[in-house]
């Protein structure tokens, strides 16, 4: 059956769909609790305009589905699916910064911890995810000392002669040597630190004092000593704890900030009235923004988080009874999701949307990342091979002919590395002026050191000027043999882009980030190039008569101009006068060189 024919044939039953492009890849996953309806609906012409979603939509060419029983069985489904999948256009919670957690196997008899970077739907324990990692290590050396926790890979029955090092000293409680540790304590001590790694500290606090006090009732002294620096080291323990409520509820917050196809989610984790951990999003790509919450409830709980007993997102979803039986039945217990209408939860809540404002705005509209599309834009526009990551211009300056240099500025990802600027003074140029002898030198001396030295090219040289500037350049680079190498130039009253074996420029509106990218270097180059030209100017024509007097230097010429206030008042000065603000020596020299005395 072709697509029409299935869209006429959709049945009126729970299920998942699956859009398929014309090389049968899975473009996206969606459940639905009527598939006919549901489907149909992206083929309405009424529908709104959705830049993305109208995209998806033409590269549909099939259809796949799979009824179910019901809509908990279609929603457990589409999870699976999407991990499975990965469809383009799905909401596909990934952090690439993959920050590690610490797993503890419940599901072993003698449970072990350890660090891991992915949790997993398993039925074992995890704490995290910790940032910066060190408080991972950190947090990992709490457990290993307050619990003894395992972190040996070695098989376990109970009946090993003697306990490890680990235990000797102080990380382990050797369930390994059931005389020294029964399996019910360690079992009892593993459920603690289970715990504990889902940020339940007060509750496992309070149990530990409670046993603390037993075993001192019991004159168990030992055994009370050593669970009272258990309770010490879980209070002097530094935890992430950075905003504080005033109930003891569990709960998870949502927030996301939405612009287009794009967006960043915060899932804040509060344990005891402690934001214990925050997880951080970016999405792009997004076919449908307006369920960017529900989907990501849906995927964050099914790779194997603590679902605790409330989610706080910001507004209403679709299907969040079903939502809600499906994270119960996940957690045992009841599970609520709510939407907060006042009060402390709506402050919290609010916050966690600040900070997923903040998250978009920091990675798609820092100067940063809106260089890379820039740049991006810029090699399609000059057709080269790959972004112009380096970008090296060139600018002369001389008045007349007199005091030829030259600049050469350094951009690196659109932004200036002021480290690698250079300075050139022109050699092979004397009398009248000429700006593309002078281009086609520096050119040249620049990128023969280049290759000798065995060093990166640019991936774009720009040269400040029009076609005359540019052919000269390109002529320097062709004797070196790197007549491969992309140039460009920007001509200043026109604003005109010139390539090399290209007649016609490249005209561009003002308003065009790339053009301005392009107008920023060529300006730095020259304000670089008309920096130079003035010192040089100025080390020369500032130049005095003075200075060829052994013992004047810069200071001392210096204070004599100042003193008496030009070349013809140091002439007219007596010795003395100049004793005084030089001293006798220089003042004898000067007096003599006036004079013509040897």
């Amino acid at each position: 059956m072709g697509l029409r024919e299935k869209l006429e044939a959709l049945p009126a039953r729970p299920g998942v769909y699956l859009f398929r492009d014309a090389g049968g890849r899975v473009l996206y996953v969606g459940k639905a609790r009527l598939l006919r309806d549901r489907v149909r609906s992206y083929f309405q012409a009424s529908r709104p305009f959705e830049l993305l979603k109208t995209r998806m939509i033409g590269e549909i060419a099939d259809l796949d589905l799979v009824v179910t029983d019901s809509e908990m069985e279609a929603l457990a489904l589409e999870n699976n699916l999407i991990k499975r999948e990965k469809p383009r256009y799905n909401v596909l919670l990934r952090d690439d910064k993959n920050h590690p957690y610490l797993k503890l196997t419940l599901n072993e008899d003698y449970p072990r911890m350890y660090v891991v970077r992915r949790p997993a739907e398993d039925g074992n324990a995890y704490g995290g995810p910790y940032i910066p990692a060190s408080l991972g290590r950190k947090t990992s050396r709490v457990v290993h000392r307050v619990f003894g926790i395992r972190s040996c890979k070695e098989t376990l029955n109970g009946r090993r002669p003697r306990p490890c090092l680990q235990h000797q000293i102080g990380r382990c409680i050797a369930p390994c040597v059931v005389e020294v540790c029964s399996l019910d304590r360690y079992k009892e001590a593993s459920r603690q630190a289970a715990l504990f790694l889902e940020g339940h500290t007060d509750e496992v606090l309070g149990h530990l004092e409670h046993q603390m006090a037993d075993a001192a009732a019991g004159e168990r002294y030992e055994e009370a000593a050593s669970l009272r620096d258990q309770v010490r080291a879980l209070e002097r323990l530094d935890t992430p704890q950075k905003i504080t409520t005033t109930d003891i509820e569990e709960r998870d917050l949502f927030g996301a900030h939405v612009e287009g196809s794009r967006a960043a989610l915060q899932v804040f984790s509060v344990r005891d009235g402690k934001v214990v951990s925050r997880e951080a999003y970016l999405l792009d790509g997004v076919a449908e923004p307006e369920n960017v919450v529900a989907s990501a409830v849906q995927q964050f709980y099914a790779q194997g988080r603590y679902v605790p007993r409330e989610i706080l997102i910001p507004e209403a979803i679709p299907d969040c009874e079903l939502l809600e039986a499906w994270l119960t039945a996940r957690r045992g217990t009841n599970v609520k999701v709510r939407v907060p209408q006042r009060g402390e939860k709506v402050r919290l809540l609010e916050l966690v949307e600040k900070n997923a404002r903040l998250a978009f705005d920091l990675e798609w509209k820092h100067p940063r990342q809106q260089s890379e599309e820039i740049l991006r834009a810029l090699r399609d526009l000059l057709d080269l091979g790959e972004e112009p990551r380096r970008i090296e211009c060139f600018d002369i300056s001389n008045i007349q002919g007199s005091d030829i240099v030259a600049s050469m500025v350094c951009f690196v990802d659109g932004l200036p590395k002021k480290s690698e600027y250079r300075k050139f003074k022109v050699r092979t140029v004397t009398g009248a002026p000429d700006d593309f002898a002078s281009m086609r030198e520096v050119v040249g001396r620049r990128y023969k050191r280049l290759l000798e030295e065995g060093q990166d090219l640019p991936e774009l040289v720009l040269i400040d000027g029009g076609k005359g500037q540019l052919h000269a350049a390109g002529e320097a680079l062709d004797e070196l043999g790197l007549g491969d190498q992309p140039v460009a130039s920007l001509a200043k009253r026109e604003e005109l882009i010139y390539l090399r074996g290209r007649e016609e420029p490249i005209v561009l509106p003002h308003s065009s980030p790339v053009l301005q990218l392009v107008q920023r270097v060529r300006d730095e180059a020259h304000r670089f190039a008309i920096g130079f030209h003035r010192q040089t100017r100025s080390k020369r024509t500032l130049h005095s008569e003075l200075d060829s007097i052994p013992g004047v230097g810069p200071t001392k010429r210096k204070k004599l101009l100042t003193r008496f206030g030009s070349l013809r008042g140091v002439r007219s000065a007596s010795e003395v006068e100049i004793a005084a603000a030089v001293g006798k020596v220089t003042a004898a020299r000067i007096k003599a060189h006036f004079e013509g005395r040897p």
